[in-house]
């Protein structure tokens, strides 16, 4: 799951081949082994495991709820009272359990818990060990947010009538509101799916469509061909007036795009990465994609929870990041479809064909999922240097990874809550870093070679973490295993400290491994965690060396220059550099390899954050940046000063400041010149969205005036701004808005039939700095206008400039807002109005709020609660030393 960014592959494949191993013959009804091992952990009684579900709904999309049928090939392991499976928000009406090989069926009865989630089935006498059938006849509710099954409504893209989708969202725990079933990854079975569905619409799964039969009174009988054994969270169905685009791959596998009817030529750009990606994997993973077809079904709408969910053969994507619209669609998001697919792609190796055992190693799933999708993405598109990229997922993992609220990326999982709870930046993010550091040290042909052979010893199966690590470990990687457990089973950030001198052409650093730490950061010096950290030391221009830390080390290297402990940006780590070794690095900046220079200011600029530091070293670092850096670099810094210009706001040096950054960076936005290119490369377009958002929001003259002329255009052409920086001049527009803007943005929004168009309109309706206009827009959330998915949005870009106003009408507003967000987002909704936040007050009132949740759905907010009390604390001292810094300049 994504939380919360050629024509043929075999043409474009490098490295050594690899030897496809054929999937093996999917499995149904065929008898379980053995009772689940007490090693992994599961919240069902171990007496019985399934083998095959046989399931059957009829789905009333207008009525919001659905009837289903479903019979569980299981076994029963010991004579036992009752079964117990999970189900939620299920009436079930009828049950039985039918002996195999003959044998009446035995009634059952059943008993509901609404609060574990689970339905009790008891028969008038113990049941026997041995083989049975469970058939139950339920009714159900189909949900307005991403939860079990759900309902989109969107504007027909030719009419402009609303009209409904169905989806699945499974992920953590809710294939228990679609049918009973024992819902928990280790259970694993295989799937026979059927639906009564309207005639004129088409229905989806994770199997091709193995039959359909008219009724003959407006409906029809989909029959779908069987899964592969597969976890219960991986299933899908969809249903809704579609088209699909398709087309076939060299390895066998069809791929194809499922849209809302219109969308045509949109799905092409998605369907056309769709195939070499599948190759690509085939390749890595050594192992052919066990599935007929590959379909990405795109949902319109949004959730606050994820954007896309990695179904077996059925992945689903809302088509804000899957479809293509030329009138809106920016480059960034041309280049988010593609990244998010990568990521939903390699899920269907790693963590659908192998699964995590329990939630506890989720971020097996989602970090390797993570570290993939930039792999791949840098192997088909190197021309946008997808590893710098990752330099900021890195440092996004930090920003929560320094707190004391942090958890290991292996974290302990007890509830379904905290199951929610875990799709964070250390799971995906953190977890991308570990493994691209681990990558490092054994090498990627060792790498690749112990991920293959893993793949091949559990396929259709569970693993743990240390699995992996065996795997690699044996492939050629001694010492892989202890450095994994340490990043991956304790938290925190290691710091090492680094201090050198140059002599007779001769390097002698010290290096002392210590903990990094935001909130903590006398105790973490005093008491700091250990990890073996590995290290790559570039000095000038010589070879780099490798070296992995444990404790401290002297060392002595060839040559002398600005030294780089984390070469490459491989390592997780921070490092805290002397006084002058730093200043040597600040001159020498221009000549640091692109994801260098990256990885030194952000460490920097956190390290000053934190009171490592003077805040004028890590300033000194970021003016280094030149201003023809490599464009992802340029975007990085404009956009970091644009965020070190709010630490001023309200005071007169800011204007100073913001006249700096203007003349600094509008030279490079007129060498790109501000409209679109023919022949731009994506990360330059990237770069001009970011300097006209930063220099905007600055309120640079030149560029609001430019926006706010081209706005003017709208009211004679609604097309004028159509491209790909409609929404990046509509952004800018949007927060200098007049109430006549405003007011004609909402009209524009109420009259597209673009999904994705309507959405973005919306969303921008509460991205306002005119208080007056905030207000109007959170009162817009709560009408039926926006629709239920897109309300949230609104809420949460007021949150951005106003926090307090949207915390408090959210909190004056509860039970609708809930109405709004999906149930496994909503204490994740609240914390992010008031992320970035600057007064105590709302401090205090994040803190009252935490004080209503129960403990296993505090993490959220715990974690901002914590973020906002330390930039309270650190805001005094950083304008202080801003102000000093600009007083030199």
């Amino acid at each position: 799951m994504r939380f919360a960014f050629p024509a043929l592959a075999a043409a474009l494949l490098t490295g050594s081949a690899a030897i496809l191993t054929p999937a093996p013959v999917f499995a149904q009804n065929t008898a379980s082994e053995a009772p689940l091992p007490d090693s992994v952990p599961s919240d069902l009684p171990r007496v019985a495991r399934p083998s095959h579900y046989t399931i059957a709904i009829r789905p009333e999309a207008d009525n919001l709820n659905f009837s289903g049928r479903s019979s569980i090939d299981l076994e029963v392991f010991d004579n036992v009272d009752a079964l117990t499976l999970n189900a939620a928000d299920l009436d079930i009406t009828e049950a039985s359990l039918v002996p195999v090989g003959g044998g009446a069926a035995i009634p059952l009865t059943v008993t509901l818990d609404p609060a574990k989630q689970t339905a009790s089935f008891k028969a008038s006498k113990a049941i026997a060990k041995g083989k049975y059938r469970l058939d139950t006849l339920y009714t159900g509710i189909i949900n307005t947010q991403a939860n079990g099954l759900f309902a989109l409504d969107y504007p027909d893209k030719q009419t402009g009538k609303d009209v409904r989708g169905l989806f699945t969202q499974f992920e953590a725990p809710d294939a228990r509101r679609f049918a009973p079933m024992f819902d928990e990854p280790s259970y694993k079975a295989t799937f026979d799916l059927s639906a009564i569905v309207p005639s004129d619409q088409m229905a989806v799964s994770n199997m091709p469509v193995k039959s359909q039969t008219d009724l003959g009174d407006g409906t029809k009988q989909v029959v779908f061909e069987t899964t592969p054994k597969m976890s219960t969270y991986l299933l899908f169905f969809g249903l809704g007036d579609f088209e699909r685009l398709a087309k076939p791959t060299p390895s066998g596998t069809e791929v194809g795009i499922v849209a809302p009817k219109g969308s045509g030529e949109q799905s092409r750009y998605a369907l056309d990465s769709l195939a070499p990606l599948v190759g690509y994997y085939n390749d890595y993973f050594g192992v052919k994609f066990p599935l007929p077809k590959l379909d990405n079904i795109a949902g319109p709408g949004q959730s606050q929870f994820f954007g896309a969910m990695e179904n077996w053969g059925a992945v689903f994507t809302f088509e804000r990041i899957l479809l293509n619209d030329p009138a809106i669609t920016s480059p960034a998001v041309r280049q988010q479809i593609y990244v998010t697919q990568a990521h939903e792609v390699a899920h269907q190796w790693f963590g659908d064909l192998v699964t995590m055992a329990w939630w506890d190693d989720l971020w097996l799933n989602e970090g390797f999922a993570s570290w993939m999708e930039t792999k791949a993405t840098d192997h088909f598109h190197p021309e946008w240097d997808a590893l710098l990229g990752r330099v900021n997922g890195r440092e996004y993992a930090m920003s929560l990874d320094g707190f004391q609220t942090t958890h290991p990326v292996v974290q302990k999982i007890r509830t379904v809550e905290e199951t929610n709870q875990a799709f964070d930046a250390i799971t995906y993010q953190k977890g991308e870093a570990v493994i691209a550091m681990l990558e490092a040290y054994a090498g990627p042909d060792v790498w690749r070679d112990g991920i293959r052979t893993y793949m091949k010893a559990h396929a259709y199966g569970n693993t743990q973490s240390n699995d992996l690590w065996s795997a690699v470990e044996k492939a050629g990687a001694p010492g892989l295993t202890e450095i994994a457990n340490e990043f991956t089973r304790q938290p925190g950030i290691p710091l090492v400290e680094v201090s050198g001198t140059c002599a007779n052409g001769s390097t002698q650093l010290s290096l002392k491994q210590s903990e990094f730490s935001r909130d903590r950061k006398d105790e973490a010096s005093a008491n700091p965690q250990s990890w073996k950290v590995p290290l790559l030391i570039s000095i000038g221009s010589n070879k780099a060396t490798r070296h992995v830390l444990d404790g401290t080390a002297s060392l002595t290297l060839p040559g002398c220059g600005p030294v780089i402990v984390n070469g490459g940006q491989l390592g997780y780590f921070r490092t805290l550099y002397t006084p002058e070794m730093l200043k040597q690095l600040a001159t020498n900046l221009s000549q640091a390899q692109p994801i260098d220079q990256m990885g030194l200011v952000d460490d920097n600029l956190a390290l000053a954050q934190a009171g490592y530091q003077n805040y004028a070293a890590a300033l000194d670092l970021l003016s280094a940046i030149p201003v023809n850096a490599n464009p992802v670099v340029a975007e990085n810094t404009v956009e970091s000063w644009g965020g070190i210009s709010t630490l001023l706001d309200g005071q007169p040096e800011q204007k100073k400041l913001n006249k700096l950054i203007e003349s600094t960076w509008l030279p490079r936005l007129e060498q790109l010149g501000f409209d679109p290119k023919d022949d731009d490369q994506l990360i330059d377009s990237n770069l001009r969205a970011a300097l006209i958002t930063t220099l905007g929001n600055l309120g640079d003259e030149t560029v609001v005036a430019n926006v706010r002329q081209r706005f003017a255009q709208l009211k004679q052409d609604p097309h004028a701004l159509d491209g790909p920086l409609k929404t990046t001049l509509l952004s800018v527009a949007a927060r200098n808005a007049t109430p006549e803007d405003w007011d004609m943005l909402s009209e524009m929004a109420a009259a597209s039939t673009s999904a994705v168009e309507r959405a973005t309109y919306y969303r921008l309706l509460g991205a306002v700095k005119d208080e007056a206009l905030a207000k109007k827009a959170l009162a817009l959330a709560l009408t039926d206008q926006p629709g239920k998915t897109t309300s949230a949005s609104i809420i949460s870009s007021v949150g951005r400039n106003y926090p307090e106003l949207a915390f408090d009408f959210v909190m004056d507003n509860q039970a609708r807002v809930d109405e709004l967000v999906d149930n496994s987002a909503r204490s994740r909704f609240i914390t992010r109005l008031v992320s970035g936040a600057t007064d105590p007050a709302v401090l205090e009132k994040l803190k009252a709020y935490a004080g209503t949740l129960d403990s296993d759905e505090r993490k959220p907010v715990d974690q901002t609660i914590a973020s906002l009390q330390q930039r309270l604390e650190s805001r005094p001292r950083l304008q202080s030393e801003l102000k000093e810094w600009l007083s030199g300049k």
